[in-house]
């Protein structure tokens, strides 16, 4: 079974006040009365830039970053959230130096250290990902984040009892992301454990009925199986959220004809 590519939500903007900020449901405009209330404060324009990169207007939210760092070039969250919002422009090098910066101003800020992983995990950089999400791990072993992109890690590497270690202690510390649940069904199916594999995806799909990628992994568990009929069903699920998705198509395509009929089937 193909590892599939995963992230762990929760990767926020980080306020200047403790824990996350999501920003979905924050007046802009009020933000914007505290700054020119006070337009030097460089905490206002952190948390102006973290709404409005929830909000996904990334030029707003780098403006406001950049005048955070300008007010204060020692303002470790202002860093890494605008390191976020290049991730989310796909500038890997810009987030990598902004990481950077957070960690110099601040090297025990867990959040910097899962952000820089995962660049680095993108760049292909799998040793240095690995040492951030185990330096992440120590800063703040109650943050699943770091467990997470640990068996991530863990699972490109083949070693999947070890991934699935960090993916179960990922759900006890979150039980209600999908993600861990899917990535440690993954590794189950890796291992042989088909069963165990398909309670993961069922649980994952229990959270978010509509994780297109739990549904073909349920379908490539069942086809391994050798239950072709509800593997098709499965497959065919994913391809009603994302009718795009490859991955549901090729299964498709490796079941025609076993299954007479192989439409649409209904799903236990």
């Amino acid at each position: 079974m193909t590892t599939a590519c995963q992230t762990m939500p929760g990767e926020t903007f980080a306020s200047a006040d403790s824990g996350t900020f999501a920003g979905a449901s924050v007046n802009i405009a009020s933000l914007s009365d505290v700054i020119k209330r006070d337009p030097n404060n460089p905490s206002a324009y952190n948390v102006r830039g973290t709404a409005y990169g929830a909000s996904g207007r990334y030029d707003e939210a780098l403006a406001d970053f950049n005048k955070a760092v300008e007010l204060d070039p020692q303002f470790h969250q202002a860093y890494a959230n605008r390191a976020l919002v290049y991730r989310q422009l796909g500038d890997m090098d810009k987030a990598l130096k902004d990481y950077d910066k957070a960690i110099a101003n601040e090297p025990r800020y867990a959040p910097a250290y899962i952000g820089r992983g995962n660049v680095y995990r993108q760049k292909g950089q799998i040793s240095l990902a690995l040492s951030d999400f185990d330096r992440a791990i120590r800063l703040q072993s109650d943050d699943p984040q770091g467990f997470h992109n640990r068996a991530l890690i863990y699972q490109n590497r083949g070693l999947h009892n070890f991934a699935i270690e960090d993916f179960t202690t990922a759900i006890g510390l979150d039980p209600t992301a999908p993600e861990p649940y899917h990535g440690r069904g993954i590794s189950n199916v890796s291992l042989g454990n088909t069963d165990a594999a398909l309670e993961d995806f069922n649980r994952a799909l229990e959270i978010n009925v509509r994780y297109y990628e739990a549904w073909v992994s349920r379908g490539l568990a069942l086809e391994q199986q050798g239950d072709y009929a509800q593997a098709i069903a499965a497959y065919n699920r994913a391809l009603s959220i994302n009718e795009g998705y490859q991955p549901a198509r090729e299964g498709l395509a490796r079941l025609r004809g076993k299954v007479p009929g192989g439409g649409i089937l209904g799903v236990r």
